[in-house]
């Protein structure tokens, strides 16, 4: 299935207690927990769009105390990082000279830095040759889509927790036509009880489709 950019209406909850762990994010939670052990430093995850690395990033920085900058929007100061930095959308980068600085200063003070992107280092298209060398000189981990059933038990635990009960076909259909993210499935789940707290309504096969026809394969 196609990967389709997700239209989120809000902004998604960043916390430690609403992540969902995976097998696909499984290798990126046991590094993190040991940026002793990255590759000069810096780790990378990369993945497709809401397969949980920002989420990991924030995570990890607000344990760390850590800014979270944005490669749309990194400050160009060279201020000596006095704390570890968390770099997210770096393959958007628009100051690439900055984000060299960073990551060349918090080396020289020895901070990590923990750095997400929608691809791995090689295909991110950085044009500055010394920080084209310094990503792919970091240790990056692929945040891996979910298999069948941990989708099939996320959409079971966030339907449970907002008391819409789906009969097996309306599941199925979640599970077969929407991205293949907890991302995606949290943003349908959170339409379909909008709409049905809205209009009175069960959550019926009309009101799902609804919900989320922007979110699916236009062949629904």
């Amino acid at each position: 299935m196609r990967q389709l950019p997700l239209p989120f209406e809000a902004k998604p909850s960043f916390t430690a207690a609403a992540f969902f762990s995976t097998s696909g994010t499984e290798l990126a939670e046991t590094w993190l927990e040991k940026p002793e052990n990255w590759t000069n430093g810096r780790i990378i995850l990369w993945g497709d769009p809401g397969c949980g690395k920002s989420h990991l990033l924030h995570i990890w920085a607000t344990a760390r105390q850590a800014p979270i900058w944005n490669g749309l929007s990194l400050p160009g100061g060279l201020s000596t990082p006095i704390s570890p930095l968390a770099i997210d959308d770096i393959d958007l980068v628009r100051d690439e000279a900055a984000l060299l600085h960073h990551l060349n200063l918090a080396a020289a003070n020895s901070q990590p830095v923990l750095m997400a992107a929608r691809v791995p280092p090689a295909r991110q298209g950085i044009q500055l040759a010394d920080l084209a060398s310094r990503l792919k000189a970091s240790s990056a981990i692929e945040i891996r889509p979910p298999n069948d059933a941990e989708l099939a038990a996320l959409l079971v635990r966030l339907a449970a927790e907002r008391q819409i009960i789906f009969d097996p076909h309306i599941q199925n259909l979640l599970l077969t036509h929407l991205p293949r993210t907890p991302a995606a499935l949290i943003e349908a789940i959170t339409r379909i009880d909008r709409a049905a707290l809205a209009n009175g309504r069960k959550a019926t096969r009309n009101l799902v489709l609804e919900s989320i026809q922007d979110l699916t394969s236009p062949d629904l």
